[in-house]
């Protein structure tokens, strides 16, 4: 049977197969792509995407160094990646809320799309310039920043409340396989086939996000009925970030979501120990650097494969705090281990916790959110995960710089665990919140 028309207002919406029952689920809960013929091609196209966006930052990188033979101008990249990310994350999730997410998520995708097709065109002209290579970068942020509130706001809207934990643990499946698988495939396309070849495989790549948000219905936003039809009768008004921003501060549950993920994210973020301990604690070198720094992403890839269960639980703001929790205590473990492998299991452990916490920290923020603010405070999301690890980056560096990384390591784990109890004492209703009733 064919789809909507795309581009037309979302109709009744059709009948739903019955789910097997939760407590026999152990594996990822596939029942959201069973349902909705718009959330799986969404999600589909989104994971193929994620992949060759994943390889082109490699790609990138590897061009920027291959040109300037500087690290320092490698880590440039990030940085002009940042600064967008930033900016147009909370403007970004604004527009998501004054336009047709729809129109804007196929409007960004394009516009990524074609950035690929720009970057394959210079590698394929030999025109090897970083300036040029920084502002495609940063323009790339830009329509990323543009694109992930609009896309991430459609998903209340194509499946019921009940199936969030299992889109967002898919979500999560989607981003940890495209950070483990992409970079892989970057670096082995890169050096049989050359820069040129990874940018192309990545523009088409993107056909399928295309393809995807052509298909869907309207999305305009402030209409959480099946019709699409906004809220105020089709008028609609420019949305305000200082207004996202003063509703979130009227909601301490939706706030929470934020502080907790900070203080796994800035407190206790050993990455930019890696190179170090390496060499000091195992004796390693840039392979066993590697190896660290590729543990949280297989333990949050196992975390999502196995994230049946996650559909049981309905105090979510329990969940967060323990999850959260169990990050930092993992890292602090890992900070007193001089074994490598356990120490990889340890970090893989963490990055687990990592995912249990991100799968209903994004549900919270979707199922307690009005459907006219969901893109603006998906735009603070962006800014807190894309700043957070930075910043945590920044901390870990300094006091393992002025100390010692186990310092630096242990005391981050600890100042998590520390900081997420006091929040919860601080905010105890964060603790009761039900996601059969959400209350922000």
């Amino acid at each position: 049977m064919p789809g909507p028309r795309p581009g037309a207002p979302a109709t009744e919406r059709p009948e739903r197969p019955a789910a097997p029952p939760p407590e026999r689920r152990i594996l990822a809960d596939l029942t959201p792509l069973r349902i909705s013929a718009d959330y799986r091609r969404l999600w589909v196209g989104n994971t193929v995407s994620w992949i060759g966006q994943a390889m082109t930052a490699l790609a990138v990188s590897l061009q920027v160094y291959d040109i300037t033979g500087s690290s320092f101008s490698v880590g440039l990249v990030g940085l002009c990646s940042l600064v967008p990310l930033v900016v147009f994350g909370l403007y970004g999730g604004a527009i998501a809320d004054t336009v047709d997410r729809r129109k804007l998520g196929l409007y960004s995708a394009a516009g990524l799309c074609g950035l690929s097709v720009v970057l394959a065109a210079a590698a394929f002209a030999s025109f090897h310039h970083v300036w040029f290579l920084y502002a495609v970068v940063a323009l790339q942020a830009t329509c990323g920043a543009l694109n992930s509130p609009a896309r991430t706001a459609m998903i209340p809207r194509l499946l019921p409340p009940e199936q969030l934990p299992a889109a967002n643990a898919l979500t999560s499946l989607t981003t940890t396989s495209g950070t483990t698988v992409g970079p892989m495939l970057g670096g082995l396309v890169v050096g049989l086939w050359g820069y040129q070849a990874a940018y192309v495989i990545d523009a088409v790549a993107f056909t399928a996000a295309l393809y995807a948000m052509w298909r869907l219905p309207s999305m305009l936003p402030g209409a959480d009925s099946a019709d699409g039809a906004a809220a105020d009768g089709g008028k609609r008004r420019r949305a305000s970030v200082a207004d996202g921003l003063r509703f979130l501060a009227t909601r301490p549950n939706l706030r929470m979501t934020f502080f907790t993920d900070m203080c796994a994210m800035v407190l206790a973020h050993p990455r930019a120990l890696f190179p170090a301990i390496a060499v000091v604690w195992y004796g390693g070198d840039a392979k066993t650097a590697g190896l660290l720094a590729a543990a949280p992403a297989v333990g949050a890839l196992l975390g999502s494969v196995f994230s049946g269960w996650l559909g049981r639980i309905h105090h979510h703001g329990f969940a967060i705090a323990l999850s959260v929790a169990g990050w930092g205590t993992a890292v602090a473990v890992f900070g007193l281990t001089r074994d490598l492998w356990l120490g990889v299991v340890f970090l893989a452990l963490a990055g687990a916790a990592d995912t249990i916490s991100m799968v209903f920290r994004s549900t919270m923020l979707q199922a307690a959110t009005p459907d006219e603010m969901r893109g603006r405070l998906q735009g603070v999301f962006i800014v807190v995960v894309a700043g957070g690890p930075r910043l945590g980056d920044f901390l870990a560096g300094t006091v393992g710089d002025l100390t010692s990384p186990r310092v630096a390591i242990v005391g981050g784990g600890a100042a998590c665990v520390l900081a997420v109890g006091l929040l919860v004492l601080r905010w105890r209703a964060f603790l009761r919140y039900d996601a059969r009733d959400p209350q922000a």
